[in-house]
């Protein structure tokens, strides 16, 4: 078997609708966490550069399945990735190329012989871990493409919804209409929202980070499931007993405080201090509402860093996450601009945010806990 040797460096209608899309989201989503076929390489192997070629031409072949390919050389993942399947597989013999297929992980490259095992393995597995093509109009639309996209924009709407966030920003734009200046109120508040959908973002890369740094973890997952499904269970509770027991809400301590800066922000005597008011209150308010806010954040940047993808798009997907979040907010922004109206967050619409968000998140604690039973 022609084999290359490394050496490891270190280097209700509407809410129920809405949950069963996230939920057919994450079902495809969940397809996509594992590929059909996964190669591992590293520049100047002559024998990697041989599977290439033919992995090339499967891809050509079968354009519906899905493949990742890993330089072990150039990444540290990649090399973390492939010990532990190794370690999952029962070998100690690590070498390159190597493909993850069908559950089993191929040592080596034999033109005859490894390729067939291959096609066999794909074809096996395709009924469980292949989403077909659709022909369209435009073309070829694969589903599985689709599910992280669709996945991050709903979940980012969703939480864009949430209770707290848009009790503060109700709150922000029913003082700013006293200024009564469409201008002035569409500049302050827009900084709050752009300066809150920042924050969120650099909050969300933390969470990233820290997921991509301890790796594929049962443990974690386990721990993700439970704090989702308990998360959810309690919003759940807030639908049918709202301001009884525990609750996930911005504490009632530090609603003095956030009173007094929105009224500092609109007695201002100069723009200038009024825009450098709503950054200071966008970074305040985020810090205090993280427990009520952080559960879909959380377990969205989980199940992200478990995807094999450049570096890159791992903050795209988190920018698409945030652009989503901050729509809502844009939209209830740009309502109140146009109507110069007060508005205020009911306890009927609370409520119904609650038991939506609550839903969610009890699915996707189910999920990630089915996921690692």
């Amino acid at each position: 078997m022609r084999v290359s040797a490394f050496a490891p460096r270190i280097v209700w209608h509407a809410p129920v609708m809405f949950v069963l899309g996230l939920w057919l989201a994450m079902a495809s989503l969940t397809v996509a966490d594992q590929p059909d076929l996964e190669i591992f390489t590293r520049a100047g192997c002559p024998w990697c550069a041989e599977a290439e070629r033919f992995v090339a031409g499967l891809r050509a072949e079968q354009p519906g399945i899905a493949v990742v390919v890993h330089d072990v050389e150039r990444d540290a993942a990649a090399r973390a990735r492939l010990g532990e399947l190794a370690a999952e597989a029962g070998t100690v013999r690590l070498g390159v190329p190597a493909f993850r297929v069908g559950g089993e992980l191929i040592i080596g490259f034999q033109p005859g012989e490894t390729d067939g095992r291959i096609r066999a393995l794909l074809a096996g597995a395709a009924p469980v871990g292949q989403v077909p093509a659709i022909e369209t109009a435009l073309g070829r639309l694969d589903v599985r493409a689709l599910g992280l996209p669709l996945f991050t924009v709903m979940l980012g709407l969703l939480d864009g919804f949430n209770p707290c966030a848009m009790w503060v920003l109700l709150f922000v734009l029913a003082l700013l209409v006293n200024l009564h200046s469409r201008t002035r109120m569409l500049l302050i508040a827009g900084v709050f929202v752009a300066v809150s959908g920042l924050a969120y973002y650099a909050f969300m890369a933390a969470w990233l980070n820290v997921f991509l740094i301890v790796g594929h973890s049962r443990a974690v997952e386990i721990v993700l499931g439970i704090v989702a499904v308990s998360v959810g269970a309690l919003n759940v509770k807030d639908f049918m007993a709202l301001g009884r027991g525990p609750s996930l809400a911005i504490p009632e301590t530090a609603k003095p405080g956030i009173y007094g800066r929105v009224r500092g922000i609109v007695q201002a005597e100069n723009l200038g201090a009024a825009l450098a008011g709503a950054v200071v209150l966008a970074v305040l308010v985020n810090l205090v509402e993280l427990a009520c806010t952080a559960g879909l954040p959380i377990v969205y940047t989980r199940v992200l860093s478990s995807l094999p993808m450049p570096a890159w798009r791992y903050y795209a997907y988190l920018a698409l996450y945030n652009a989503a979040y901050v729509f809502d907010d844009g939209l209830v922004l740009a309502v109140a601009v146009v109507t110069l109206g007060r508005y205020k967050l009911q306890e009927r619409q609370a409520r119904w945010l609650k038991l939506l968000s609550g839903a969610v998140m009890l699915a996707l604690g189910a999920t990630l806990l089915a996921n690692v039973a």
